[in-house]
């Protein structure tokens, strides 16, 4: 049983950067100014994406008999990133509100290679859904990098 226990709390962390992620881009939404509707949309798809893995990670530890975390990260973990993303939204311009959201896909990337390093036996399902989260997310990363980037580039 401690097998299954080291297992679910890989996942568990993994459920809670997503609780992370999907309050810091509702937050993200929220505070976007009306003209950034594009970042609006994109911000809605990265908090969606979020409550789908969580959705998959939630149902892996119920298979494991584990009991499901609530809530999210705690402070002293990396994945805390995400509450100071949220506090930065407030009077945030596009650019800021980008290099916020890429720092967060920066500690959910993290949370994702811990995961797939941790010591816990993952089984071969566990471990593709686990690996495929974190590429789908690599993906959302890369789409915050290459908008700030563009934003940067057009206001230099």
């Amino acid at each position: 049983m401690a097998t299954n226990d080291k297992l679910v709390e890989v996942l568990n962390d993994l459920i809670k950067i997503n609780n992370d992620r999907i309050t810091g881009y509702e937050k993200a939404k929220d505070e976007t100014k009306d003209i950034d509707v594009d970042l609006q949309t994109i911000f809605g798809k990265m908090a969606d994406e979020s409550r789908k893995y969580k959705t998959e990670l939630v149902a892996e530890v119920a298979k494991l008999g584990g009991e499901v975390a609530d809530g999210q990260t705690t402070a002293g973990k990396i994945y805390q990133v995400w509450m100071n993303v949220k506090a930065t939204f407030t009077g945030s311009d596009r650019q800021s509100a980008l290099e916020s959201c890429e720092f967060g896909e920066d500690a959910a990337q993290k949370a994702y290679r811990d995961a797939l390093a941790s010591d816990a036996e993952i089984d071969v399902d566990t471990r593709q859904l686990i690996t495929s989260q974190k590429a789908d997310l690599k993906s959302s990363h890369d789409t915050i990098k290459k908008l700030r980037d563009a934003h940067k580039a057009v206001n230099s």
